[in-house]
């Protein structure tokens, strides 16, 4: 099976949330098995000498959008792992409903062995928080939103 295809069917497990994923075609088969808070994984093994029949496929329930947070949105300026505290124990830099000033620390980025402060950029008061703590954190993806 073509590496491209697999990568795309990754990606599919990725964005759809579903547990495990598996592909066969002619003499191949791949299965993609996604836990929460992991990589997907993908084993490639022979398909059956015995034909399977086919599972019945019922369609899911349409899902609805979710609806966009307004307010002014925090995003990652970085790839790494978000803390919402100095240390374990310790309480969280920021909570939902605190007010925030211009320079307040919301939470810490370690990438490549650096603590980055990610500071707020506008005053208002929390309204969401989009991350959890220790928590793998991609370029541009929102953390907080503040609401004026």
């Amino acid at each position: 099976m073509d590496t491209r295809k697999i990568k795309k069917l990754i990606e599919l497990v990725k964005e759809t949330g579903i547990g495990e994923l598996e592909v066969k075609s002619g003499d191949d088969s791949v299965r993609i098995n996604c836990q929460v808070n992991m990589m997907p994984t993908f084993t490639s093994m022979p398909a059956p000498a015995a034909p399977t029949p086919a599972p019945t496929v019922t369609p899911a329930p349409a899902a609805k959008k979710p609806e966009p947070i307004s307010g002014h949105h925090v995003k990652s300026p970085m790839v790494g792992t978000v803390y919402l505290s100095a240390t374990p124990g310790k309480p969280p830099f920021v909570s939902v409903g605190q007010k925030v000033q211009i320079g307040d620390t919301l939470c810490i980025i370690e990438a490549m062995k650096m603590f980055n402060k990610i500071e707020a950029d506008k005053a208002g008061t929390i309204s969401a928080r989009l991350i959890e703590n220790e928590q793998p954190v991609e370029y541009d993806q929102p953390l907080f939103i503040i609401e004026e």
